[in-house]
């Protein structure tokens, strides 16, 4: 593959709850981009804003791939910085990350284009000692956290509290209605140079002995498994690609997305999206990249190109 050198600013870990998971993401990515013939600086973001500057400032950064994830990095915090700065970006803008990272918000917005989604209610924490506040079974979920942090799911018979409201440390709760069924993803690569439009990858099927797709199946070795391409009818895929290109165009995406359903032998439902996704060896949208023919360099590099800031 024949690119362009630049010098690109990758930055990884921050202080949010995915912090190690970032760790990983930023370290493949640079690996690959420096492979590529481009002049690598990572940078580990602390908070500390005059270090990031000077960074910038040393390494004469000509783009910057974020790796973030969670807090911060993945909400439009840090992307309204680079649009301040005029410094391109990989990944989606700062509007698009703020909506896809505030679930509620992104649930109406999907609902108003609609894309079928779970029932759900916005409560203080401090309910969840009073009763359900919906009919079992339902799912905790802070609402904006990423990777299923904070993430539980409230059964039919279940003697203990879901969570302690004292300890819950994630602001409201949006308590969702549990969804049956078949845990189904799709990967969308965004319109860019050379690409007129935005591609939806592949359906991968995730199947977990760990009750539900959570942080250490998504990330841990063997802690889940990843059937690619998920083995639904053609129908059922070709629906999922739609609804994951949807997604990604109700909010006004760019770059690459990650789109969660499930499907319940009936219809298709959209969790949520993830405007960074994870690019672990255990990540999903590398995989479905490969299966398309596309490598994990030329991954990367198809996000540095459609890098960009709304300076």
């Amino acid at each position: 593959m024949t690119v362009t050198p630049r010098r690109i600013s990758v930055l990884m870990g921050g202080f949010s709850a995915e912090r190690e998971v970032s760790l990983v993401s930023g370290a493949a990515a640079a690996r690959a981009l420096a492979e590529l013939g481009h002049e690598v600086h990572p940078f580990d973001l602390q908070r500390d804003l005059k270090g990031l500057l000077a960074h910038f400032e040393e390494s004469r950064a000509e783009v910057v791939f974020n790796a973030l994830h969670g807090r911060y990095g993945e909400d439009g915090a840090l992307q309204g910085l680079l649009d301040i700065l005029g410094l391109p970006y990989t990944h989606s803008g700062r509007l698009a990350s703020a909506l896809a990272m505030d679930k509620p918000t992104a649930k109406r917005l999907f609902a108003e284009a609609g894309i079928p989604v779970a029932e759900h209610r916005i409560v203080p924490a401090a309910e969840l000692a009073h009763g359900d506040p919906l009919p079992r079974p339902y799912v905790l979920k802070p609402v904006d956290e990423g990777s299923s942090v904070g993430v539980t799911i409230v059964r039919p018979g279940d003697n203990t509290p879901p969570v302690d409201p004292a300890a819950w440390g994630f602001g409201a709760v949006m308590v969702e209605a549990f969804i049956p069924g078949r845990e189904l993803t799709v990967a969308v690569l965004g319109a860019g140079p050379g690409q007129p439009e935005d591609q939806a990858l592949a359906v991968t099927e995730i199947t977990t002995q760990r009750g539900f797709y959570d942080y250490d199946a998504k990330y841990a070795a063997g802690g889940s498994r990843h059937v690619l391409p998920a083995e639904v009818p053609a129908a059922v895929a070709e629906e999922a690609r739609r609804l994951s290109v949807l997604a990604h165009q109700t909010l006004g995406c760019r770059g690459v997305t990650r789109t969660d359903l499930r499907w319940d032998g009936q219809t298709l439902f959209v969790l949520e999206i993830n405007t960074q996704p994870g690019l672990t060896p255990t990540s999903l949208v590398p995989e479905q990249a490969a299966l398309v023919g596309i490598d994990f360099a030329g991954l990367v590099q198809r996000m540095v190109e459609a890098a960009q800031c709304d300076g």
